[in-house]
């Protein structure tokens, strides 16, 4: 099914395509080798799409040891949900405990979140996306404007590719807005994490994420404390490429 693949034929069949044609052109194309990544906040939307094409998707879901409770939780209920199995990923504990020996819990505050995301999300991840052939993402255009404002609904993942194994990204709810995002999810009664109820919008680690305020754009609340265009963990690294 995969042996050969035109991008080029993608990218046009995906240019303008609702978010369920894209899924159905992923499936199309790849079947059973197409893995959904699930991080715990809206991307329940994306897993609901996929399910409804093919009730035996593969999803992954990184856990970094340092998430919310809610956020365990709420994986937990769409594993129940959907009825599907979620691979949960996490990090190599001796690379964990080397970092925090040498830096303690909280080094990112001082020296950014670099190398924490590193160990904990990007490390694991590249484990599992070497072994898999394509990936859809939440992403969405509108949840950054410094690295997501031109996130392409197909494109050759150009943090995690190589030229013996070329990865494939689906990112099939770039062109929707937070309000259609959360208009789906009211509208068919969607589980979600109870964290976005206290004002959280962008959730990932607990030491790392805080509710927005009023009028505040939903990144603000993540690594506060570093310069807002670069608020990427390295899990779509090529965004920060793609706009700088």
């Amino acid at each position: 099914m995969t042996a050969s693949i035109d991008l080029q034929q993608l990218i046009a069949n995906c240019a303008d395509a609702t978010p369920k044609d894209i899924l159905k052109q992923a499936f199309a194309t790849f079947g059973d080798e197409l893995w959904l990544s699930f991080s715990g906040a809206e991307d329940v939307v994306l897993v609901d799409m996929a399910w409804k094409i093919n009730p035996q998707v593969k999803v992954f879901s990184l856990d970094t040891g340092r998430l919310h409770p809610e956020t365990y939780q709420f994986i937990e209920q769409v594993r129940e949900h959907y009825s599907i199995a979620i691979e949960v990923l996490s990090p190599d504990a001796e690379q964990v405990q080397n970092l925090v020996r040498e830096k303690g819990l909280f080094s990112f505050y001082k020296e950014g979140h670099g190398e924490c995301c590193g160990v904990r999300k990007i490390a694991p991840l590249r484990r599992k996306l070497a072994t898999v052939k394509a990936w859809a993402t939440g992403q969405r255009r509108d949840q950054s404007p410094g690295t997501r404002s031109n996130v392409a609904p197909v494109e050759l993942d150009s943090a995690f590719s190589t030229a013996e194994q070329p990865l494939y990204k689906f990112n099939p709810l770039a062109q929707m807005s937070s309000e259609e995002v959360w208009a789906y999810i009211r509208m068919l009664e969607l589980p979600y994490n109870t964290l976005h109820e206290r004002g959280f919008i962008s959730i990932g680690c607990e030491p790392c994420t805080r509710p927005v305020l009023p009028n505040q754009h939903e990144r603000e609340g993540r690594w506060w404390w570093e310069e807002a265009t670069q608020k990427e963990c390295g899990l779509h690294a090529g965004n920060i490429i793609a706009a700088q």
